[in-house]
C-alpha cells in the first residue's frame, strides 16, 4: 500500500471540500483532496441554481466543473472514487486509510456533506430504484406521463415537486403541516403550478406495490384516519443527515450527528476542521459551503504555520 503524506487532507469534494482546496493551496500548503465518488459533490445533480451570486441561473453540474477547474489551477491533488476503510482523526499525524493509499496529514478538513435523511417506513428500502428515489433531477425522466408523490415542505421538496412536473402528469406535495417551510417565492411558483396538489397535515405510513410501487399509505396526522394514494414514484425531502461514517465518536457531534465547530471551523480535536453541510450551520446552501471551505483552509494553514513555531523539545 502506498504512503503519501500532505499538510492537510481534506475529505469530501463538493463545493465545500473544493473551496478548502482552493485556499488551503494558495496557502501553500501540500493539500490532498478525497472522495468516495467523483469531484462535485449534491450540486452537480442539480438541474438549476439560482441563488449562487454572479449566475442568475446556472447548472449545478457546470457551476461544480468551475469550482473543480479552479482547483486544478493550484495543483491540488485529487483522489475520487476513494474506498475508505478507517480515519483516525486523534492520532498524529491523522491518518485515513483507503483500498489504494495511506494519507498521513498534520490537518484534516472534514467536507463529507450531508444526505437525504430517510422515512425509516415499511417498503422504503425494499423499492429503493423500483419507485423510491431521493433524486428527481436523476430519475425524473422515468416517471414521464405517471404520477409521483414527494414527501416535504421545505426548499429542496417543493423545488423538486417543480421539476418533476415536467415528466409525471401528477404530483402529489405530502406534508406534516399545514403550511409549507420553503422560501415565499419558491412557495408561489409551486401554486401556480396546475400539476402539483397538495396534501396538508399527512405523513407516509407505508411503501406498498408487486415489482414496482403502486401505493403510498397516509396517515392524517389530526384525525389518524389511513388513505391510500395510487402513485408510480415516492421522492422524500424531510432533512437531511452528515455523512460521518468513519468519523462519528471522535470529534464533538451535536444530537443529530452533525458536527460541532466554532466560527473558524475548528472541531474539538486539535487539527481538524469541518466544513459545509456535515457541521452544525443554520444554513446549507452552495455559498455557504463554499464560504465554510474558505474559512476551515485558511485556519487549517494558520494552525499549520503555528506548528512550525513550536520549539522541538531536546531529546
Amino acid at each position: 500500500m502506498q504512503k503519501l503524506e500532505f499538510d492537510t487532507v481534506i475529505l469530501g469534494g463538493g463545493p465545500a471540500g473544493l473551496s478548502a482546496a482552493i485556499y488551503a493551496s494558495r496557502g501553500a500548503i501540500s493539500t490532498a483532496l478525497i472522495d468516495t465518488s467523483m469531484m462535485g459533490g449534491q450540486p452537480s445533480n442539480y438541474l438549476e441554481l439560482e441563488n449562487y451570486p454572479g449566475f442568475p441561473i446556472v447548472g449545478g453540474y457546470d457551476l461544480m466543473e468551475k469550482f473543480e477547474e479552479h482547483a486544478d489551477k493550484f495543483g491540488v491533488q485529487k483522489y475520487p472514487m476513494q474506498e475508505i476503510e478507517r480515519i483516525d482523526l486523534v492520532s498524529n499525524p491523522k491518518i485515513i486509510l483507503t483500498k489504494e493509499f495511506e494519507f498521513q496529514a498534520k490537518s484534516v478538513i472534514i467536507a463529507t456533506g450531508a444526505q437525504p435523511m430517510k422515512l425509516n417506513i415499511p417498503g422504503e428500502k425494499e423499492f429503493v430504484g423500483r419507485g423510491v428515489s431521493y433524486c428527481a433531477v436523476c430519475d425524473g425522466a422515468f416517471y414521464k406521463d405517471k404520477t409521483v408523490a414527494v414527501i416535504g415542505g421545505g426548499n429542496a421538496a417543493v423545488e423538486e415537486a417543480m421539476y418533476l412536473t415536467k415528466f409525471a402528469n401528477k404530483v402529489y406535495l405530502i406534508h406534516r403541516r399545514d403550511e409549507l417551510r420553503a422560501d415565499k417565492i419558491v412557495q408561489e411558483r409551486a401554486f401556480k403550478n396546475d400539476k402539483i396538489e397538495f396534501i396538508w397535515n399527512s405523513v407516509a405510513k407505508e411503501i406498498q406495490g408487486d415489482n414496482l410501487v403502486h401505493t403510498l399509505v397516509l396517515e392524517n396526522v389530526k384525525t389518524k384516519e389511513l388513505s391510500n394514494l395510487n402513485i408510480n414514484g415516492v421522492f422524500p425531502y424531510i432533512g437531511m443527515v452528515p455523512n460521518v461514517e468513519n468519523i462519528s465518536g471522535q470529534v464533538e457531534q451535536n444530537a443529530g450527528g452533525f458536527i460541532v465547530t466554532d466560527e473558524a471551523m475548528k472541531t474539538s480535536v486539535d487539527g481538524v476542521f469541518a466544513v459545509g453541510d456535515v457541521r452544525v450551520t443554520p444554513l446549507r446552501q452552495v455559498i455557504t459551503a463554499a464560504a465554510d471551505g474558505a474559512v476551515g483552509a485558511v485556519y487549517a494553514v494558520k494552525y499549520l504555520e503555528a506548528l512550525q513555531d513550536v520549539p522541538q523539545k531536546v531529546l
